[in-house]
C-alpha cells in the first residue's frame, strides 16, 4: 500500500490537551518532531529565550515592544526580528496598537513543550 495520498494526522499546538507523551516515556513521531522543532530552535537562542521570559512573565500578561527593547544592548531591528522568529514559531501573538506592538505568549503550544519535556523521577532502589 502506498504511503501517497494519505496526510499525517493534524498537531493542534493550541489544544489543551498535550499532543504526544513525554518523550522519555515514548519516541516522539517524525510528523510531531517536525511540528514541534521550530518553536524549539526559537527558544535555542539566548536572546530569544529572555524576550520569552519577558513577555511570559509580563504584568498583565502582555508587554510592549517599547519595553522589550531597552532591556538588551541591541538594535531595535535585531529585536523586531527576534520577535518575528518567535511569532512565526508560534510561541507569541502580537498585536499592534497605534505606533506600538503589544506581544503576548499563546500557552498552549507552551504547554506542549514542557509535557513533551516531562521526566519523570526514577525511584531509588
Amino acid at each position: 500500500m502506498s504511503k501517497q495520498g494519505v496526510s499525517p494526522p493534524a498537531i493542534d499546538l493550541t489544544a489543551d490537551e498535550p499532543c504526544c507523551p513525554p518523550l522519555a516515556q515514548r519516541r516522539v513521531p517524525a510528523e510531531t518532531a517536525a511540528v514541534l522543532a521550530p518553536a524549539f530552535k526559537a527558544l535555542g537562542d539566548p536572546v530569544r529565550l529572555q524576550l520569552m521570559s519577558m513577555i511570559a512573565s509580563a504584568e498583565g500578561g502582555e508587554v510592549c515592544v517599547c519595553e522589550l527593547t531597552p532591556a538588551f544592548d541591541l538594535s531595535g531591528p535585531t529585536i523586531s526580528h527576534h520577535l518575528k522568529t518567535l511569532r512565526e514559531a508560534g510561541l507569541v501573538d502580537a498585536e499592534r496598537r497605534g505606533t506600538w506592538v503589544y506581544y503576548r505568549v499563546r500557552p498552549a503550544i507552551l504547554r506542549q513543550l514542557a509535557v513533551l519535556l516531562t521526566v519523570e523521577p526514577t525511584p531509588v532502589a
